[in-house]
């Protein structure tokens, strides 16, 4: 079987707040096998804000074999961090269209859905992993209604999942 050149765009803090509502959470090391087995996954990349405290979750995230992009972080009033990723993965997406095959997205997030009508226009899309099934977007769910290409973490949270 010859392996296909897939990429993986993951919006890391949507994973851990889609997983961690439902009161689990990713092994690295699980979910990065899964993505290659599953997918053919070559590179996965791992948008997230960058906080220096945080040094020990991007070792662990690396080790995995995921690609960490960092988004530098603000604060809101509260001092609460804020690291939106949407716009550095998108970006990311499209400018290494002529490096892969097919791109899969791993976010709950409607920002995202006019990526993947890019994507699909373009041949280029694989799919998209939800990490919440009840909080993915209206408008994701309708870019990719047409093929059924939407997928939930939660169904293989027994193969990814931190045990």
């Amino acid at each position: 079987m010859t392996r296909k050149n897939n990429y993986a765009f993951i919006d890391g803090q949507n994973v851990h707040m889609g997983t961690s509502a439902l009161g689990w959470s990713v092994d690295f090391f699980r979910f990065r096998k899964y993505l290659s087995d599953k997918y053919s996954i070559a590179r996965a990349y791992w948008f997230i804000g960058y906080i220096p405290e945080n040094q020990k979750l991007y070792e662990a995230l690396q080790a995995a074999g995921f690609i960490v992009v960092f988004k530098e972080v603000s604060r809101t009033g509260d001092g609460k961090p804020k690291g939106n990723v949407d716009v550095d993965l998108t970006l990311h997406t499209v400018d290494l269209m002529d490096d892969y095959e097919k791109a899969l997205l791993i976010t709950s997030d409607g920002d995202f859905a006019s990526l993947v009508r890019h994507l699909k226009g373009k041949g280029q899309f694989k799919a998209v992993l939800s990490p919440n099934r009840k909080h993915t977007s209206f408008l994701l769910r309708k870019a990719t209604a047409s093929d059924g290409s939407i997928q939930y973490l939660d169904d293989v949270r027994r193969k990814i999942g931190r045990k």
